[in-house]
Order: C-alpha cells, then structure tokens, then sequence
C-alpha cells in the first residue's frame, strides 16, 4: 500500500507503537555467513550510458539463494500471539507455514525464468538505472501503456497481464484493444537502481516515466497504477507531459478534505452520506484506525524498519505477508486468489535485491495522504481519468466523490471480484477494464 499516513496524524504515537511492535516479530538471525546483497544481472554494454537502453537478464549467484535458506533455516520465531485472531498482527501459523515452504519446496530459477522469458532492459534516467519489462504488440496500433506497481508489489504484479493486453484476441478481445506493455521498477524496488539522493517521490518518478516512454519512441501513451502506481500515475497527469492521453486508478484518491480529517480525528460518519459514501467512510475510519502503522513506521523510520526487512527472511515476509493477506479478495488467505509461489516470488525479489529500506523511503518521500483528493491536488488535473473500483481495495471509491475528486473523470466502473492488488489477483478482469476505460482515447 503507498503512503497514507502522514507525519502529523494525531494517532501517530500508537501507530509508531504499533509498527515498532512488528519489529520484535521480525526476530534476529545469525548470518551464515557474509554474502554480497546485490543480485547479479546481465547488461549489455553501451558507449552512450546516459539514454542507451540496455537488455537485462536476471541471474542471482547460487551463493545468494544458499544463503536465503540457511538463514530461513535459523530463524529465531517470537512467542505465539496470544489472541484468536489477527489482532495482533498476522497469525503465527500462517507465517511459519509460508516460511517453511520457501525454505524447503520455493524455486526462485522458475521465477527468474518466467522474467528472463519477457523482454527486459535497463536505462539510466535522471541518474538512476530503471529496469523495465517492454512487450510489444503484433497489431501496428496498439496503444503504448505504462503499468506502475506499489507496495509491497512488484513488477511480478503485471506478468499476467502482459497477454491479454498484447494479444487481446487470444484472451476474448479484438485486435483494436492492443497495448504495448511497459513495467518499470520504481527506483528502490526490485532490479532498479537504489537512489542515494532525496527527492525520489512521486512527482520525480512521473517525470522519468515520461523520459522513459519517449526514449522508447513513443508519440503517445497512457498510464496505468494501483498503490504508489496510483499516485505516480495522478503526479503524471498533474504535469500532463505532451502525449499522454489519459490515466487509469484502480486507487484513486478521491476522499474530500474535510471528511478526511474526521477520518484522521476518528469522528463518526457524517449522517448526511450516501450509503456507500459511508462505507468507504467506515473502511478508511478502520484502516487508519487499526491497520496503518505499517505506513507510520515508513514515513518516519524508513532505515530503521529497514535493518530488519534487509537482516531476517522471516521478517520480510511476515511484513509483507500480512497486507497480502489483508488487502487481496481472499478473506486473509491468499493463497486463494495467488499461488504462494507467486506470493513468494515478490517476497524474494524483494529480498534477494535487499530493497526492504528503500523501497520503504518511497514513503518517506512522499509523505502525504494517497486517498485524499486535496492532499493529491486531483482537481488539478485535465487529463481524461478512469477509475476501476475493485470490491476488496482499502476503501471502494463512490462515483460521487469520483466526480467530484477528477472533474476530467470520462470513466467509472465497479467489478465483482478482486482487492487491492487487482492485476495481481484477476490479470484477465483487469485487462478487460483497461480496454474498456482506455476505447476512447486511443
């Protein structure tokens, strides 16, 4: 989930608490020994290092993968909780079930298969590497779009998605709903370069996506994102770069400003909202409620939560775990809508790139509140949006603070099925939502 908290929450001295209290869940593990964090890849050489574009393989040394397993092998476990529930955070047995399978029966190789069977490269923008998957289309018109991922995803969110939109035939569309695919790493995520200078928010990384699709070639383009994606995608429309022709949110944020503040104050629903006004009231009231301190914890202390993500397998992954868990259409299990290789599979690229504290730093730099529509300046922006609500996101946006949030809103839709990770968890669903929001504009 991208940044939703911001620092003055009044709150925040029970969310800090609270993401603190993860830490101890996070547990210590003696190194097996040491072993260099940062997973091979396989670049071809350019003589223009300032805009080549690079193919890239990824291959993470043997040693790497060895080292994963004795570590999860040591694992030093914290007491059960002591609740029937998931009160307390995710629940023991969950965590071990899925620690016990990555160290024991989990193939990184078929994940780093499945990339290395896509198109991949790497350029350099704004002095950060961006890698990137691009997949081309076999229809000539095809409209380029750019997917953006979040928290605690990854580009491994996208991979299936990749054939409906490129081949939409072959999966019950027509020729003319073709996309070119583009998937970058947000800097600090996954193979992309870590930066080591400030000013990597959302604004910044919307610029280089910019450079990034006209290094490409294109004319025109449209973006896509949920999580930081959406927030990425709206800084985007924000700067409306020559080109781009319109964006989609499956995260939009679209809460009025005084109604968020008595979110944050923890005041009651207004009497005067509609009926699913109020529901997204109520959910919002919740997560900051109860399930925010994650979000606490990055603001403020992203290094600090970073020494445990970097230092414990078991760590990661009980931290990412729980809101895969909480945030997906699966009542808390999953595994019902992802494979847990495909759960772990995000879990361990995370890992193996050692990305646990910048990737957090993302929500240190941005700092502000991704559900509210004045905090994220929407009604600045002219670019034609679409929004997607998914029945499982945080809060399922209503059509009326919508319109009110996007007055370039040209697309509405509520689907059936599917959470927070929509790509993710219903590949097929959202494709089809992307050929239909963006029809218009091509």
């Amino acid at each position: 989930m991208s940044n939703a908290v911001i620092r003055s929450l009044p709150r925040f001295p029970f969310a800090i608490a609270a993401a603190t209290a993860s830490l101890a869940f996070s547990g210590y593990v003696q190194p097996a020994r040491a072993v260099d964090a940062a997973p091979k890849a396989v670049a071809a050489k350019s003589t223009n290092a300032d805009d080549s574009i690079r193919p890239f393989k990824a291959h993470v040394p043997q040693a790497q993968l060895n080292d994963l397993r004795k570590r999860i092998a040591a694992t030093r476990w914290p007491d059960k909780e002591i609740v029937n529930d998931d009160s307390q955070g995710i629940q023991t047995t969950q965590v071990r079930e899925l620690v016990r399978y990555w160290g024991t029966k989990y193939d990184w190789r078929k994940a780093e298969a499945q990339l290395n069977a896509l198109p991949q490269f790497v350029t350099k923008i704004d002095g950060v590497d961006i890698h990137f998957i691009h997949v081309r289309s076999r229809n000539p018109n095809a409209l380029p779009v750019i997917l953006t991922h979040g928290w605690p995803g990854s580009i491994f969110e996208f991979v299936n998605t990749i054939g409906p939109l490129t081949d939409p035939e072959k999966y019950g569309g027509k020729a003319e709903d073709a996309f070119d695919v583009i998937i970058p790493s947000i800097p600090g995520y996954g193979f992309s370069g870590r930066p080591t200078e400030l000013g990597w928010n959302p604004d910044r990384t919307a610029r280089a996506w910019d450079v990034l699709m006209k290094r490409l070639g294109y004319t025109h383009y449209v973006s896509q994102g949920g999580d930081h994606g959406s927030v990425i995608s709206d800084a985007l429309a924000r700067q409306a770069p020559a080109g781009l022709r319109a964006i989609h949110l499956n995260m939009p944020a679209t809460v009025p400003g005084g109604l968020m503040k008595s979110i944050l104050a923890g005041d009651p629903a207004p009497t005067e909202l509609t009926p699913a006004e109020r529901d997204a009231y109520q959910s919002l009231s919740t997560f900051f409620g109860r399930n925010a301190a994650y979000g606490a914890m990055m603001v403020t202390r992203p290094q600090t939560i970073g020494y445990s993500l970097s230092d414990s397998p078991s760590g990661l992954a009980a931290w990412t775990y729980e809101k895969i868990a909480q945030w997906s259409d699966s009542d808390g299990v999953p595994e019902r809508v992802l494979t847990r290789d495909a759960i772990l599979n995000d879990i361990t690229l995370y890992w193996l790139t050692n990305t646990g504290a910048s990737s957090s730093r993302f929500y240190w730099e941005n700092n502000n509140n991704n559900f509210s529509a004045e905090a994220q300046k929407t009604r600045d922006i002219k670019v034609p949006v679409a929004i997607t609500v998914f029945p499982h996101e945080i809060y399922r946006a209503p059509e009326t603070w919508s319109k009110q949030a996007y007055p370039s809103l040209y697309y509405y839709n509520q689907v059936s099925k599917g959470g927070h990770f929509a790509a993710w968890e219903q590949p097929q669903l959202f494709a089809e939502e992307l050929r239909a929001a963006f029809k218009t504009v091509r």
